[in-house]
């Protein structure tokens, strides 16, 4: 396991890879958690009073530690997930640039801006702008440990929020790297803080008093987090799986899908929320694409060497579950042309490339998270389009078509969907990240990323005194006629 209980009030984080201590942690009690958010609270109101400018240039400073430190970084990554350094340094390379984007981009987005008073009320100066909403919590995964949380945790300081953030019991470590490295540059207040602990510590952190919170994880912890935030009405954003599909139109660049196919579905060793795992192919291309995928994924393979393109599965309990996917797969007529009943280990799984796998199996139907693909052949897009949205998940969607790109990525139903390439949009700051369905709902990153983390305010400004009052009840019947024909004037024409 990657992270056990050592006694009731620290636990360890252990390597996916070799078993070892990687580090000791605090099981943080409710109480902690209350204390942490009373702490946040009073420096987010420091944090806040800062402005865009003042934020911005801490925030900024923070991204140079990051940056210089990245190689650091990566090492804690690769020791509590075995990721290889590789992958771990492209996630932190991703969350330096949205952290860049949020500090930037945060006073054009957030600041006032003048809105129309309309016709009634037009001797009023109307604005809004978006205020922080104080303290945002945060319960990060351990797939990606810095670059998801990131996701929540730039765009709310950015925003002006103060963070507590609860990262997975599998990477506390890389919670403490990202809470140690913003106090060096923001040592004044608390305003990010860490704690560490099991669910029980994140059900303390729903319950806290926290104006907001922003969870990454599974549809079944999502549903705990949303019934634990009812109980004081606090507002959440969910980000949760999928079972992505990459759909392979009849014109498209076969070499560029296959290598996007594999390794959408095998990087990271498939623990990949918007991975791919479904893959729709046209009937004309499906035989040349096939055998294009199985040349690539035969020369991915899992280990602890250098050599090896993947790491270890993180979770040990999705062992099982892969293994699950893959025979009843297998079971149910399906064939595997790469990998097969024996891929999973004790630790590492071996990509494996289905077909023939009917639509009702768990390989298609369930969240896998592991290095596999099912390949379905389709006579049309039509087709691939309705078994691609044919899905209780709708996190993220891949698209190679060189003629029909933009038109079938609008047609499937994802939060997201890369044309010609694949998880692009994931590397785009300026783009929304986020599903539907039991994907989950709210957005991060972009624009909307950062107004997930505020409050409207809307500003009415009276600027002389109108011909025609409405808001008293001196209001006169004459008012009221002259009111009524101004409005079937403006809008009570026939069409």
């Amino acid at each position: 396991m990657t992270a056990v209980q050592a006694k009731q009030d620290t636990f360890d984080s252990l390597s996916p890879t070799t078993d070892e201590v990687v580090g000791t942690y605090p099981v943080h009690t409710a109480d902690d958690v209350t204390a942490a958010v009373a702490r946040a609270r009073d420096a987010a109101r420091w944090w806040a009073d800062l402005g865009f400018a003042g934020r911005a240039e801490r925030l900024q400073r923070w991204k140079g530690v990051i940056t210089r430190r990245a190689a650091q970084l990566a090492e804690v990554v690769h020791a509590e997930t075995g990721k290889p350094h590789a992958d771990a340094m492209l996630e932190i390379v991703l969350a330096i640039d949205h952290t860049a984007w949020a500090a930037k981009n945060a006073p054009k987005v957030l600041g006032r801006k003048r809105r129309s008073a309309g016709l009634l009320m037009s001797n009023h100066a109307a604005s809004v702008e978006f205020q922080p909403l104080g303290v945002v919590g945060v319960i990060g995964p351990w797939n990606y440990p810095v670059f998801t949380p990131m996701g929540s945790i730039a765009y709310a300081l950015a925003a002006g929020n103060a963070v507590v953030f609860k990262p997975s019991e599998y990477t506390p470590g890389v919670g403490k790297w990202l809470a140690d490295s913003f106090a060096e540059v923001v040592p004044e207040r608390p305003v990010f803080q860490l704690i560490t602990g099991y669910g029980e510590t994140g059900a303390a952190l729903c319950r806290s008093g926290v104006d907001k919170l922003a969870f990454t994880g599974s549809p079944g912890t999502g549903k705990k987090i949303m019934a634990a935030c009812a109980e004081t009405l606090t507002p959440v954003l969910i980000e949760a799986g999928g079972k992505d599909a990459l759909l392979v139109d009849a014109d498209a660049d076969l070499d560029a899908a296959a290598d996007a196919a594999v390794w959408g579905g095998m990087s990271n060793a498939g623990q990949t929320c918007v991975g791919v795992e479904r893959v729709y192919v046209h009937e004309r291309v499906y035989d040349d694409f096939v055998a294009k995928v199985v040349k690539i994924a035969k020369d991915v393979r899992a280990g602890d060497d250098p050599e090896a393109k993947i790491g270890p599965i993180t979770m040990p309990g999705q062992l099982k579950i892969i293994q699950r996917h893959i025979h009843d797969a297998l079971a149910r007529g399906g064939r595997a042309l790469v990998g097969g009943k024996d891929a999973v280990g004790d630790k590492y799984v071996q990509p494996t490339v289905l077909v023939d796998v009917p639509e009702d199996s768990e390989a298609v139907r369930e969240e896998t998270f592991g290095p596999t693909l099912t390949i379905a052949k389709v006579t049309d897009m039509d087709e691939a389009i309705t078994k691609a949205n044919d899905t209780r998940y709708g996190l993220a969607s891949t698209v190679f078509s060189k003629r029909r790109g933009v038109e079938l990525a609008q047609r499937l139903r994802a939060g997201m969907t890369s044309v010609n390439s694949v998880i692009s949009f994931a590397g785009i700051p300026s783009l929304p990240f986020g599903g539907v369905g039991e994907s989950g709902f709210g957005r991060i990153h972009g624009p909307e990323g950062l107004k997930e983390f505020t409050r409207p305010k809307a500003i009415a400004r009276q600027r002389f005194k109108a011909p025609l009052v409405l808001t008293t009840f001196s209001r006169t019947a004459k008012t009221d006629a002259t009111v009524a024909k101004l409005i079937t004037l403006l809008h009570g024409k026939r069409r």
